[in-house]
């Protein structure tokens, strides 16, 4: 369900600024970077001054979307990432729900809010309730593959493109594709027809589908599919009510090698397996355990996150945290899934 639709005071906000910062969410994915670097690049074919501010570092095989100097990590640089957005005028949120998904720079960002010169606050995003209250401007779609295809369509709307996706840049189409292609899993969930016609004319534009495919999904390192095969062969759990789940422990990493991004779509593998309706990743983290959640068809484990797991996201996507150690999780995740099935 669309909750607002602003592309038109977008333009209008977006010629009155000078200095752009664009945010990517936590434990940033290939939707997040696509959407931040897409905005980016339409903002730099506007002359406009534009950085992006990302938490915490990308995994490597995302890297071909991002030259020098353009993302700034706030567990890095802290400061420097505080300054750029003491200095902004337009602070841009994409994908997430709200300003505090930012990670540890939503605390600045509260802080220019304060000021006596408050700079702008705009949402572009795809998960349910966004947090409207906190922004000038919402655009908030559910029913879009990702926040790249909504962006896509946000960028359409402009002014300066009307609807020519040839007017976009090549490097803009190949963030977009990118973020699109990885948030449904290379054209496995969530993809509506909406989706479709967006990846034809963004390859018409001139993106290398194949490229890219093989740049987000074909350089992993060798320590990842050996921990895949561990996960695979020692760890996954098929439990009652067709659920299946992994657990990944500090220990774990630390065995072999692991380095962020080494467990992306993992959770989606199980969903493989006839029976599998639903599965869970657990994830030890230094503070909490992150949360990954996937399911098929009707069985909805946005409810299930938001009662058990302190979060939230799609029907058949969604994600959150657990404050507990990594030893009682199994014993606690499978009673909440008898509890969900039961009724």
């Amino acid at each position: 369900m669309r909750v607002v639709v602003a592309e038109d005071r977008l333009n209008g906000l977006i010629q009155r600024s000078s200095n752009v910062v664009l945010f990517g969410h936590e434990n940033p994915d290939g939707d997040s970077i696509g959407s931040c670097m897409a905005m980016y690049r339409y903002l730099e074919g506007l002359g406009r001054r534009a950085h992006i501010i990302i938490n915490s570092r990308l995994p490597e095989y995302f890297s071909f979307l991002i030259p020098e100097g353009v993302v700034s990590y706030y567990t890095e640089a802290p400061e420097d990432c505080e300054r750029l957005v003491a200095g902004a005028d337009l602070l841009v949120f994409l994908d997430m729900n709200g300003a505090d998904r930012a990670g540890g720079v939503a605390k600045a960002v509260e802080k220019a809010r304060k000021g006596d010169v408050k700079p702008a606050m705009v949402l572009i995003d795809h998960h349910l309730n966004p947090k409207a209250e906190e922004f000038d401007i919402v655009i908030s779609d559910t029913e879009v593959s990702s926040a790249c295809e909504l962006l896509y369509q946000v960028l359409l709307s402009q002014p300066g493109v009307a609807g020519d996706v040839n007017k976009l840049s090549l490097e803009c189409a190949k963030a977009l594709f990118t973020g699109i292609l990885t948030d449904t899993n290379n054209f496995a969930n969530s993809v509506y027809p909406s989706t479709y016609m967006a990846v034809s004319a963004l390859q018409g534009r001139g993106v290398d589908r194949d490229a890219i495919f093989n740049h987000v999904f074909r350089s992993y390192s060798q320590q990842r599919m050996r921990l895949m095969g561990h996960m695979l062969q020692d760890n996954m759990r098929c439990i009652a009510h067709g659920v299946a789940y992994f657990t990944l422990s500090r220990r774990t990493k630390e065995e072999f090698g692991f380095v962020k991004g080494d467990s992306e779509g993992f959770v989606n593998l199980p969903l493989a397996i006839k029976d599998i309706k639903m599965t869970a990743f657990f994830t030890e983290e230094e503070d909490y355990i992150k949360v990954s959640l996937r399911s098929k068809g009707d069985i909805d484990v946005n409810e299930f996150s938001r009662r058990y797991c302190n979060g939230g996201g799609h029907r058949n996507a969604s994600g959150g945290r657990l404050y507990m150690p990594m030893e009682e999780v199994p014993a606690y995740f499978e009673s909440k899934v008898n509890e969900y099935f039961a009724g």
